[in-house]
């Protein structure tokens, strides 16, 4: 099958460089390099954010990037994006009608427009991976969800909260499939080296959203130390310190930054406890890397995490926002040795059951195979 993915701001050879990347383009690398391993013929088309970037870019993984020139080539803001919505269309189309794609698979809302505008015409089925979802803040931006949610072939969506969400933007739920995010197993696995610790007991949260409610837990956890990870601001890093000295555990918390990928599954495995507990809109990796190096989760029983780690037996799940329910959680884990082993091993099986990215990318196939069968035929 070919298959045309459009990340139009997230290329997936950031994952190659040594720089802080976002989960997005970890996402959109290792699905695409999981199809290709099953042999379809990948092209991801992402913005052209330097000169210096040729226009087509063959990636260790054997798919093709494709630089599209849209606009100024360096890094934008999401709002000075939208107004080159237009340039990225109109390429996408004129490449699509000499190269016809079998399927298209937009990533983020931005792709999803520009991709049902480029198809329109040509009668290719367009999939859709919106990974987060608009909130009251962005009104224009949930007037385009709610477009691409009628329109598109096929939304893939990360969990049941999701498609709940979707079909309330309009999207009929047949053509919903859920397809949530995976974890290379080969690279995150129990054994391996672990990083060095400094207390008798260790949690990590790796990324930003949802640290403050694990910092106010931490008060309460006797000889425990926090491990902060993740490309914060200065000013959330500011905060988040300003937190903890009211809490009194500052002595106890290790705000790390960004961690490089090869480094992450020891930081992991170093870990009693891996923490994910966002307000909103959970990214899985996290938890799914966790899991696969045999390591407890506990999570915020939100989104794709509700989902993702089963209660009281691959880790445990907290009200999210709810930092005494977390802190009692993490005390009783702590003191538990062998319940945080058994979730261990649970939470190890299920990943390489059925969140490794080559199932991810099984999943994904079947999605576009329905896709393509519910679209009228192209003459």
């Amino acid at each position: 099958m070919k298959i045309a993915m459009v990340s139009g701001r997230a290329s997936p050879l950031a994952v190659f460089d040594d720089g802080p990347i976002e989960r997005r383009h970890v996402h959109v690398a290792e699905l695409s390099a999981a199809l290709t391993r099953e042999g379809h013929d990948v092209t991801v088309y992402t913005r052209r954010e330097s000169r210096r970037t040729p226009a087509t870019v063959g990636s260790p993984d054997g798919y093709r990037v494709v630089h599209v020139p849209a606009g100024p080539a360096r890094k934008l803001r999401e709002d000075e994006l939208l107004p080159l919505l237009g340039d990225f269309t109109r390429v996408l189309r004129s490449r699509w009608a000499k190269d016809r794609p079998d399927v298209v698979h937009a990533h983020f809302w931005s792709s999803g427009l520009v991709s049902l505008l480029a198809a329109k015409d040509l009668g290719l089925p367009v999939t859709q991976t919106f990974h987060t979802l608009g909130d009251g803040h962005h009104e224009d931006r949930i007037r385009v969800e709610r477009m691409i949610a009628k329109q598109a072939s096929r939304v893939l969506a990360a969990s049941s909260d999701e498609v709940l969400s979707l079909v309330r933007l309009g999207m009929p739920r047949p053509r919903a499939s859920v397809v949530s995010g995976g974890v290379d197993p080969a690279k995150f696995t129990v054994d391996g080296e672990t990083a060095r610790r400094t207390a008798r007991y260790r949690i990590v949260s790796v990324g930003g959203p949802g640290a403050d409610v694990v910092i106010t837990a931490l008060a309460s956890l006797p000889e425990t130390e926090l491990v902060l990870a993740g490309n914060l601001t200065t000013a959330d890093t500011r905060r988040l310190r300003e937190l903890a000295e009211r809490a009194g555990v500052i002595d106890r918390i290790r705000t790390v930054g960004w961690v490089p990928r090869q480094d992450l599954p020891a930081l992991l495995r170093s870990a009693d406890v891996v923490v994910c507990t966002p307000p909103s809109d959970p990214s899985v990796l996290v938890p799914l890397e966790a899991m696969a190096c045999g390591v407890s989760v506990v999570a915020a029983s939100v989104g794709v995490l509700a989902d993702t780690v089963i209660d009281g037996v691959t880790g445990l799940l907290v009200s999210p926002g709810n930092s005494k329910e977390l802190a009692g959680a993490l005390r009783r884990l702590l003191a538990d040795a062998s319940a945080r082993e058994a979730f261990g091993v649970a939470g190890h099986d299920r990943v390489r059951a059925r969140y490794s990215w080559d199932r991810v990318a099984a999943d994904c196939a079947r999605a576009y195979a329905l896709a393509s069968r519910d679209m009228p035929s192209h003459v």
